[in-house]
């Protein structure tokens, strides 16, 4: 937690010890998913909870420490020698209570653009796991883990993954130092542990040594004392409304408690535990998935609650307002490129506005509005105000928006997973003209043009589909040459309504100039 977010929680002279909360970060494929699944079958209630997608997730499992008298023998002594060790090093593994002991872990997505997701997962723990895989060591989003470690003093151990193949340990040892982190014994007192997280092999030490790293930090809260924590994810629900999910730090959060944050408020309506279950009340460590923000609170924020809550201006949640955007009518700019960018849920959406913000296109991206829940009519009446494409990650087109985009030709993009969105926009975005494709017919004969109001040709569909009586543009050396409309269309001399990709089709038109080999009859949406 850093110095600055840990002045908003107040000390209380009641104290009671509290599980750790830890967040498990690293490059994407070197396991760091398969790892959290695997602890998670360890506890019954964690399998209830069900897998982490790339929406920051967060659950409990209960462990119980496998160690020796040997190794609790150590533990006051390296306690004592350990106080003055740097604020981002855990003492070697030694005891921890040898009973079932709760932890929760938070799971940070992989990819780059959840640069901030990750910062604010790193800020909410208590401790780290840096997971490296021994076959491939330090790579960049690695490098990017200890460099937000470093910054908000998370204390951390490595886990040197996929140790059941052909690991190079020695080399993830020297890399890892390059990068600034010395293991034990490597001149260093970073603890580690190799893991299979695949086989299961060397799990329960490392959740032993979590434990103990947990134990050194000295976690506390006081009961007595109004809720306070930080917001880990929102997200639109579209019959819920504003969903925010957090993780309480200190005091006791209870249904019915007024909620703040610095841009929110509102009052702790549902209160559910981390497998979906309504709760009276949730102690800290405990992930809290909270109903009842009037408006949505940014992630990573500190919550209050009661007499403590202080609260700034809001943000408002799901759909935009009306008024257009300074600056979004179209202007005699180039080519502008104007886009309205919809997510999920927060953290989402923040990706989602990194990857426009980096996009490698010869066309700098004008973000009109972006904002969290379905895509709906109000975007599309924008978009077509504007001119500008509608962008969704993991969320969806509502009927309205559907039709209305539909009559009207809005361009809309969504996609589930962000490596196909990051593809998609870049190939749209470098030729937007061709989103809008209904089909493409590519024409290989010519056979009638004594009337250019009765032309008869013959191509196959290279793209989509045409339409009978569609509309059309005669596009020739990617250029538009002219305009017609289609007044017979056959595929193996039927009369047809379409014909699809992949098919040949005769057609019959009406068309401002005569169509030649080559030339392609283009329809749009």
């Amino acid at each position: 937690m850093s110095k600055e977010n840990l002045k908003q929680l107040k000390p209380s002279s009641t104290l009671v010890g509290r599980p750790p909360v830890v967040v498990v970060m690293g490059h994407v494929d070197h396991g760091k998913t398969t790892l959290l699944d695997y602890i998670r079958k360890t506890t019954a209630a964690a399998r209830e909870a069900g897998g982490i997608t790339q929406s920051i997730g967060a659950y409990e499992i209960v462990h119980t420490p496998q160690i020796n008298a040997d190794q609790s023998a150590r533990i006051g002594a390296d306690k004592n020698q350990r106080k003055s060790a740097p604020a981002d090093r855990v003492p070697p593994k030694a005891s921890a209570v040898a009973q079932g002991r709760k932890i929760t872990f938070i799971d940070t997505p992989g990819h780059e653009a959840f640069t901030k997701m990750r910062s604010a997962g790193a800020t909410v723990a208590d401790l780290a796991i840096l997971v490296v895989a021994a076959e491939d060591g330090v790579k960049p989003q690695t490098k990017e883990a200890i460099s937000i470690l470093n910054e908000t003093k998370t204390p951390f151990i490595v886990a040197i993954n996929k140790i059941d193949k052909e690991p190079n340990l020695e080399r993830a040892k020297k890399e890892l130092a390059d990068a600034g982190v010395l293991l034990e014994g490597y001149g260093g007192q970073v603890s580690f542990h190799g893991v299979s997280a695949k086989t299961g092999e060397g799990v329960n030490d490392l959740l032993d040594l979590t434990l103990l790293a947990a134990e050194m930090e000295h976690l506390t809260y006081s009961p007595e004392k109004s809720a306070a924590g930080f917001i880990l994810e929102t997200r639109m629900d579209q019959r819920r409304g504003l969903e925010v999910t957090a993780i309480i730090k200190d005091g006791t959060l209870r249904a019915g408690d007024a909620i703040g944050t610095a841009t929110a408020k509102g009052k702790v309506r549902i209160l559910e535990n981390f497998l979906g279950k309504t709760a009276k009340e949730l102690a800290p460590s405990a992930p809290a998935l909270i109903i009842g923000f009037e408006t949505m609170p940014k992630v990573g924020e500190a919550f209050t609650t009661g007499a403590d809550m202080k609260t700034q201006e809001g943000v408002t949640a799901g759909e935009p307002k009306a008024k257009i955007p300074a600056g979004a009518l179209p202007s005699s700019e180039k080519n502008p490129l104007r886009l309205i960018l919809k997510a999920a849920d927060s953290g989402s959406l923040e990706a989602l506005s990194l990857i426009v913000q980096n996009l490698k296109t010869e066309k700098q991206p004008k973000v009109l509005a972006e904002s969290v829940g379905d895509i709906n009519d109000g975007d599309v009446k924008l978009a077509l105000a504007t001119g500008a494409i509608i962008i969704g990650f993991k969320t969806r087109v509502n009927t309205a928006a559907k039709n209305l985009s539909d009559a009207q030709r809005v361009i809309i993009i969504t996609s589930e997973i962000i490596y196909d969105l990051v593809k998609t926009v870049e190939e749209a975005l470098k030729k937007p003209e061709d989103l809008n494709i209904l089909g493409d017919l590519e024409v290989l004969v010519v056979f009638n043009q004594e009337k250019q109001e009765k032309q008869l040709v013959g191509g196959r569909v290279i793209k989509g589909i045409i339409r009978n009586k569609g509309a059309f543009e005669i596009v020739r050396e990617e250029k538009v040459a002219g305009r017609g409309r289609v007044t017979n269309l056959q595929s193996q001399k039927k009369d047809m309504g379409q014909v699809a990709e992949g098919s040949e089709a005769g057609v019959i038109s009406n068309a401002e100039i005569l169509i030649q080999v080559g030339d392609h009859i283009v329809m749009r949406k």
